[in-house]
């Protein structure tokens, strides 16, 4: 039996301000970041990807690079959005199916497709599935409260998670780490000093 892999992904995003916005991108984010991890059947990272991404509209300021560590010497040439979605996609294996630590992913990738009118049929065949992890952890808490991914880590005790919030790559890992205990744990273990 063939059994699924997943690709755990994340994205940075930087400000649109309002007079950068057009007709066709009136978002007020746009994609700077791109970080991935592959898990196999056993939930095992088994590959990486990692990419910035040159905004067309957006502009970091000060608050963007304070959070995520994304410089814009970092950007100077990065990838096109199209050419950054399009070497993510090809690294994703036929087979993956996408997980992501809230909609807000999905929701930006469909923003950047759509506002910028670039066709990437493999992407948007992967984004009809896609696996909510934080949604998936509100019904191990049997809440519909929205965690961030910072305090999810905490409460489902995963000590070993990589520090460096707001970078792609790593928030891919630590999401992908309770992914894996959320999908394996029988009885989903709390942090002994979570009080609900």
């Amino acid at each position: 039996m063939n059994m699924s892999k997943y690709v755990v992904f994340d994205l940075e995003m930087c400000k649109v301000g309002k007079n950068k916005r057009t007709s066709l991108f009136y978002y007020k984010n746009e994609l700077i970041q791109i970080g991935a991890v592959l898990l196999d059947e056993s939930y095992e990272i088994t590959d990486r990807f990692i990419t910035y991404v040159t905004p067309r509209f957006g502009a970091l300021d000060p608050e963007i690079i304070k959070l995520t560590g994304i410089t814009r010497e970092k950007l100077k040439g990065a990838p096109s959005t199209e050419e950054a979605l399009a070497r993510f996609a090809e690294w994703i294996p036929d087979d993956a199916i996408l997980v992501e630590w809230s909609e807000n992913d999905r929701s930006q990738l469909y923003h950047e497709l759509d506002g910028k009118e670039i066709c990437n049929d493999r992407l948007e065949d992967f984004l009809e599935e896609i696996i909510d992890c934080q949604e998936a952890f509100g019904d191990k808490m049997n809440s519909d409260r929205q965690y961030m991914l910072s305090e999810a880590l905490i409460i489902a005790n995963i000590n070993d998670y990589s520090d460096g919030a707001h970078d792609a790559l790593v928030d891919a890992v630590n999401t992908a780490k309770l992914f894996k205990k959320i999908r394996t744990e029988t009885v989903f273990t709390l942090s002994p000093y979570y009080i609900v």
